[in-house]
């Protein structure tokens, strides 16, 4: 069978790889001149089943009016006349409610922990080295109320699948020395053993040179245009290069995911959230000024991944439409909390900084299986947690495309959910 994935980050080229092994003729198509460039390029690192719960929480509209305003709040809105994102707004906060917020969750946890499962079995049978770190990841709180709501939180998580441990600042500091530098900065923290760090870019491009070893093709710098159809299939994709043909046509693209359905007449209810990330050479990498355990700092929504001599910080969200510009204030705000956390980490000048969009859903919850031409699959919708759900979700196209039944119950993960 003839493959067409659309898209070329962490999510396209673990689907194209998974087809390949299964023996399907694969052409992956992208508008960049390389594999993941966009919103895999310079993420958190973190490979977090253990935390993936989706923003549209409890709490969160009345910290979401706090911040309005605020130029160096976590979540930003731009304000402007765009009926995508208030549509999309509305959307989220139906979804804030407790039983909304927890079905989403259990939701969100049958791909991730399914993910981290086909991980294991990914690293068994293909050699990848991309700065692996099986540390787990401590997640930081910086005042009681939000540790005791944190609390309360990873017990309902546990009975879910998870495993969250309860430190106090000396378990978060003997765990992590780094943290030894801020602890006045803290209250407590969470620890989950079995997630993982690395480079998601490494990941990605080491993946692609395997999949090309299967046969697989990638068309770089090629832009869609369009899907040609008859009757309820796909037929073509339309380029700017020409036209390709196919026989399963797989949507991996991001926040363009949105726009290329909506041709199809498939609504999928996906925005761009911005993120930033900054890169800081690390000065001692022999040293304890910056971490080595992965950590997630609840109150900035950043993350801090150590990727060999360098960390990576990375998080926050704006929502301003397609808008791809580095904001050098959000960006040094994301350096400042970093270095406040750990002073002697780095040198401020030799930080550099990156920005990119992240595909949400309103509920959190990624868009999984077919659409309405029963030829297409979609593999999109994924936001902060692409790379924590790669190898699952590319694993479930997979076993779609060839008619057999995925390993996890598909109720709440397709677009009808929006219908």
């Amino acid at each position: 069978m003839k493959a067409i994935v659309l898209g070329a980050g962490v999510i396209g080229v673990t689907t194209a790889f998974e087809l390949a092994r299964d023996g399907h003729d694969v052409t992956v198509i992208e508008q960049r001149q390389d594999v993941g460039l966009e919103t895999s390029f310079a993420n958190g690192g973190q490979v977090a089943a253990n935390h993936a719960e989706p923003w549209a929480a409890p709490g969160v509209i009345a910290k979401a009016i706090k911040w309005l305003g605020h130029h160096d709040a976590p979540l930003l809105y731009r304000l402007r006349l765009d009926p995508a994102l208030w549509a999309w707004t509305v959307e989220f906060l139906s979804h804030c409610r407790e039983p909304q917020f927890w079905d989403n969750v259990a939701r969100i946890l049958r791909v991730a922990l399914y993910s981290r499962d086909r991980f294991k079995t990914l690293r068994e049978e293909v050699e990848l080295d991309y700065g692996l770190r099986q540390l787990g990841i401590i997640s930081i709180f910086r005042d009681g109320p939000e540790f005791d709501q944190a609390l309360d939180r990873a017990r309902m998580m546990t009975e879910l699948g998870c495993e969250r441990r309860a430190l106090d600042r000396k378990g978060c500091i003997d765990l992590e020395p780094a943290l030894a530098h801020a602890t006045q900065l803290l209250c407590g923290g969470t620890w989950s053993p079995h997630d993982e760090s690395g480079d998601c870019l490494a990941f990605t491009q080491q993946l692609a040179d395997k999949a090309k070893s299967l046969g697989v093709r990638f068309k770089f710098n090629t832009r869609v245009l369009g899907l040609a159809t008859e009757g309820y299939k796909i037929t073509t994709v339309k380029t700017d290069h020409g036209d390709v043909d196919g026989d399963v046509f797989v949507l991996a693209l991001g926040c363009q995911s949105q726009s290329l359905a909506k041709t199809l007449g498939l609504k999928l209810h996906i925005y761009p959230a911005k993120g930033y990330s900054v890169t800081l050479p690390i000065t001692d990498p022999d040293g304890d000024a910056a971490p080595v355990v992965s950590l997630t700092d609840d109150r900035y929504k950043l993350v801090f991944s150590r990727l060999g001599d360098t960390l990576r910080v990375a998080g926050t969200a704006e929502f301003a439409g397609y808008d791809t510009h580095l904001d050098q204030r959000r960006a040094n705000l994301t350096l400042d909390t970093a270095l406040k956390l750990f002073p002697d980490a780095g040198q401020r000048d030799q930080a550099t900084f990156w920005t990119g969009l992240r595909p949400a859903t309103p509920d959190g919850v990624p868009l999984l299986g077919r659409g309405k031409h029963e030829n297409l699959l979609l593999n999109t919708g994924h936001g902060t947690l692409g790379w924590t759900m790669a190898a699952g979700s590319a694993r479930i196209i997979a076993d779609l495309a060839q008619g057999h039944a995925p390993d996890i119950d598909m109720d709440g993960l397709g677009w009808e959910r929006f219908a």
